[in-house]
């Protein structure tokens, strides 16, 4: 009996999936205090209204970011990742993970992730899709044809796969990001690891996400928190993204996988088809001459 693998190894637990940046919103400054009225003897203060401080656009920002992205031929980042588990009477444990990932447009992708729960390798050479258990050294492998955008919309469409830090070398990153999207909040310039960036909030009927990215001429990401708000718990999901390099160097066997010694290959789980109804049979007509 052959063995099959779950896609289990969700490096972001954000669903993205294709829909236009809209709907987004940008909360209000809070109300200011009433300047006091001049005292006896003191000449009025000007009349002349403050000029209103301009909030900057969280769409245009994070629109800012996957354009920089889209025009990097390639490069790599690493990151640090906490993910919350909700176990009985909604008390949560969080597990980290170290994941290395270097992209080369228009077909190649390698991710490699250690953790406390697994570590796997995912690797995209533009013509097949490879996911690597390496605590059970096993590993399955899809054809798939075309860039790294069709090879990941294939792998979720037949075996349910979400890998949303591989979802930073598609080309459609901001339409993906941004699906039913009812909020978006510029919170303000803050730093990640000294680092200063924009901070973005976004809120979707199911999640609430946050993303910093760097001020200035590389608007890279650097931090990321997702909120689960429907689930109990309310788990979070939290990457810290370091090391970026746009001009990596990268050679070509990195995305070519080759099976370690003793690593046997199975298949994938695939998603379940929802089972087509039987056509319900019609009444047949009744024999006779009329009633």
């Amino acid at each position: 009996m052959k063995k099959m693998i779950l896609w289990g190894w969700c490096i972001l637990a954000i669903c993205l999936l294709i829909a236009p940046l809209s709907g987004f919103g940008q909360e209000k400054a809070p109300p200011q205090a009433a300047a006091p009225a001049p005292q006896a003897g003191t000449a009025p203060a000007s009349s002349t209204p403050a000029a209103k401080e301009t909030v900057p656009d969280p769409e245009q920002i994070l629109r800012q970011s996957c354009d920089f992205l889209k025009q990097q031929s390639q490069f790599s980042f690493k990151a640090e990742v906490a993910n919350d588990r909700v176990y009985a009477g909604g008390k949560k444990l969080q597990f980290g993970q170290e994941v290395k990932a270097a992209f080369r447009r228009p077909d190649k992708l390698r991710l490699d992730g250690d953790g406390d729960l697994e570590s796997k390798s995912l690797i995209f050479d533009g013509k097949a899709l490879t996911l690597y258990d390496k605590d059970k050294n096993h590993y399955a492998s899809i054809e798939v044809a075309g860039d790294m955008d069709a090879a990941l919309d294939q792998a979720y469409k037949d075996y349910g796969l979400k890998v949303g830090l591989a979802e930073l070398g598609s080309a459609h990153l901001c339409n993906r990001a941004g699906k039913d999207l009812v909020n978006a909040l510029y919170v303000g310039l803050h730093k990640v690891q000294g680092v200063p960036c924009h901070h973005l909030a976004f809120d979707r009927k199911d999640i609430h996400y946050q993303v910093w990215i760097e001020a200035g001429d590389k608007p890279v990401i650097r931090k990321i928190v997702i909120t689960q708000k429907r689930l109990p718990g309310s788990p979070q999901w939290t990457a810290y993204l370091s090391d970026w390099n746009l001009a990596p160097s990268l050679a070509d066997d990195l995305f070519a996988f080759t099976p370690p010694a003793g690593a046997q290959k199975i298949k994938f789980m695939p998603v379940k088809q929802a089972a087509t109804p039987a056509p319900k049979k019609g009444k047949g007509k009744k024999k006779g001459g009329q009633s």
